[in-house]
């Protein structure tokens, strides 16, 4: 059987030891391609490169021949792996099932080919996937494009945004591989993240104490339940011309309220990201939304879900200081007192 690694060299063979990053990779991800396609012969992975990632994954780029008892193949992939340290705890399964859920709708997503889900191959838990043509830029809504431009680009995240929540999550079988949520979607997305604060805080934080208790009391009743993103922003999606190429970063979509979105996007912390201010703004968010779902929007219920996306960033925040002081994160982040005023500011609105 010819197998090939093109980059890099003959070194791929060599030891972890005296291998590069890159090398080591490509012999792992053959490793797993020879696994999940045993007829695969001709293997070239060629053009690998670490691409600049989130903040919990290592994304590698590359490019990918073989040939197996079904023709030859050729494809543009993405290698996502686990990084040592984390600010989100998910699991590459769900990811996986997902994507894979997703192909066949009107959701602009990669398509998945392979998982590694407790790094038996890559070290570290991994899914790979199509790497779909486009650029990603956070601040795409407040940069340098015309103002006709970014208005188009941002009713797309909200036409995204519904169709994400059109899915038919029931005849794609997500509840099997996602879960329905066991209590209401606001008190189940609510009892994970506090998991989250009490595993990874190492100090009394009373303000957040306080607010958590005020969302456990005010938490509201769920309407409906769709496929959620998680993680709805600019930045994990890109933009090809004046499109949306693809939507990305799936590994925290779960089952629950389509709120929790909307409530992520209109957060006011986040204005940057999510609006034009004078022209798209929390009511021009809220009037769209509505208008593609049907679903009338309560200001109070939408305001609990702003301050738990305030709480949450909290909690991934607290995340980047634990990992810190292990030593498995290279980047130093402040406890997030920054977040405590506009929170109890939105508690005494609601």
């Amino acid at each position: 059987m010819n197998r090939s690694v093109d980059p890099p060299s003959p070194a791929t063979c060599a030891p972890s030891g005296s291998a590069t990053p890159a090398e080591q990779v490509a012999a792992d991800l053959q490793r797993l391609m020879t696994h999940e396609i045993p007829s695969a012969r001709d293997i070239r992975l060629q053009s690998l490169v670490r691409a600049a990632g989130g903040l919990s994954r290592e994304n590698w780029s590359l490019d990918a021949t073989w040939t197996d008892a079904a023709g030859a193949h050729k494809h543009p992939l993405m290698l996502m792996r686990d990084a040592s340290g984390t600010l989100l705890n998910t699991e590459r399964g769900r990811e996986y099932a997902v994507l894979k859920a997703l192909e066949g709708t009107d959701v602009p997503a990669p398509r998945v080919y392979w998982m590694d889900p407790q790094g038996q191959f890559l070290g570290a838990p991994s899914v790979v996937m199509e790497r779909v043509s486009g650029s990603c830029d956070y601040m795409v809504l407040n940069g340098s494009r015309p103002l006709d431009e970014r208005l188009a680009l941002a009713r797309g995240f909200i036409e995204l945004m519904a169709a994400i929540h059109r899915v038919d999550w029931r005849a794609r079988g997500l509840e099997r591989s996602l879960g329905l949520p066991q209590h209401s979607p606001a008190r189940t997305e609510l009892a994970h993240w506090q998991a989250e604060y009490q595993r990874v805080r190492l100090e009394p934080h009373p303000e957040l104490d306080l607010i958590l208790s005020w969302l456990q009391q005010q938490a509201p009743v769920t309407e409906t339940i769709t496929l959620v993103h998680g993680d709805f922003k600019p930045g994990n999606a890109l933009i090809e011309g004046q499109r949306i190429s693809a939507k990305l970063d799936w590994e925290t979509a779960h089952l629950g309220d389509p709120l929790e979105d909307l409530g992520w996007v209109t957060n006011p912390v986040r204005k940057r990201e999510h609006q034009i201010p004078g022209h798209w703004e929390r009511r021009q968010i809220v009037d769209a939304y509505q208008a593609l779902t049907g679903r009338t929007v309560s200001e109070q219920v939408l305001s609990w879900w702003n301050v738990l996306a305030c709480w949450k960033l909290a909690v991934i925040q607290l995340t980047a200081v634990h990992e810190f002081v292990a030593g498995r994160y290279n980047r130093v982040f402040q406890t997030p007192t920054w977040l405590y005023r506009p929170m109890f500011q939105m508690m005494e609105a609601a």
